[in-house]
């Protein structure tokens, strides 16, 4: 079957370790395992990371990447997959799909069929693929971390990328008043678009947040801080600009400042972002959907950093 797959390792240069060509069918399944027929999946930045070696040792390649995917199942049924897999010999206790499992950039993939949800039927396959991996991890930041049930106003840190222009669009959907930095002048058009009151990095916003939504780190972090309101979450799932940054322990106390960090988010707050995409016709934000034989093409563009959104290969083309 076709897959675009780890061969080795590079940490200096990762695409010149991706492959892509033919890998064996998926095993026979356990009973309480399905091979699902990908219709189409998402790039996500941990794609890159597995290709450079992080978290993806030498003993388990090749490894076919890819953690997001919808398609049908064996029953004939459209599903979402669910990419994190309970494994009591990784130290989280649990591993996502491409770290010890083969993942989805092939023609199938196999995993436990408690992973699949019901693809609504108001989604495509191409939106729906989007979801699992920087949708709910957006999310997840959002609602369970941050409260926003408790917030009326939400700042987003480097929207441009996958999780923060997620957390613009969800939050907006919400209702909240949403404030979104970026350094690109193109962007912050492009995030005004979407709702949000657009600023460079580093602006005084006209009121402090309940919530920031944080996955720059170093570069971002004292504005997340002097952004916040008393008793604010700042809510962090990245750190691409570094992950050691100055951080005011005064003003933390002193305006009782929550700093929180999360990853990805349960398989029950998946089916509750399906349903907010349903029933309030929010959509993923896609940069390019791709053909699956152009998946060179949707990681260079992942790699140099030019998507606002999403990256998506249609694997039906």
């Amino acid at each position: 079957m076709r897959a675009a797959f780890a061969s080795t390792t590079d940490a200096a240069d990762p695409l010149a370790a991706l492959a892509v060509g033919e890998r064996p069918e998926p095993a026979p399944p356990a009973a309480d395992w399905a091979v699902i027929e990908v219709r189409a999946s998402s790039l996500n930045h941990h794609d890159i990371w597995s290709l450079r070696g992080v978290g993806l040792p030498a003993d388990r390649l090749p490894m076919i990447l890819g953690c997001d995917a919808a398609g049908v199942d064996d029953a004939g049924n459209d599903v979402v997959v669910y990419p994190v897999v309970a494994d009591p010999a990784d130290p989280r206790g649990m591993s996502i799909l491409s770290e010890r499992h083969q993942g989805t950039f092939a023609d199938r993939v196999t995993v436990p069929r408690a992973n699949l949800i019901p693809k609504p039927a108001g989604l495509t396959f191409a939106d729906a693929a989007c979801l699992p991996t920087a949708w709910l991890t957006a999310y997840r930041m959002l609602t369970t971390r941050g409260r926003s049930d408790q917030a009326e106003s939400v700042l987003v840190q480097g929207a441009g990328g996958g999780v923060a222009t997620a957390a613009v669009v969800i939050a907006v959907a919400l209702g909240k008043r949403v404030y979104a930095t970026s350094r690109d002048a193109a962007k912050r058009d492009r995030v005004a678009a979407l709702g949000a009151t657009a600023l460079a990095p580093g602006d005084r916003l006209p009121e402090r947040v309940d919530v920031v939504i944080e996955t720059v780190g170093a570069a971002t972090f004292d504005h997340s801080m002097k952004s916040a309101a008393p008793g604010a979450r700042i809510v962090v799932s990245g750190a691409t600009s570094g992950h050691l940054p100055a951080v005011d322990l005064r003003r933390v106390f002193a305006m009782q400042l929550e700093i929180l960090g999360t990853s990805m988010g349960t398989i029950d707050e998946l089916a509750d972002l399906l349903t907010l995409c349903e029933q309030r016709g929010v959509r993923p934000v896609v940069d390019t959907e791709y053909a699956f034989d152009q998946v060179r093409d949707a990681f260079a563009q992942l790699h140099a950093g030019q998507a606002f959104g999403k990256l998506v290969l249609n694997h039906q083309r």
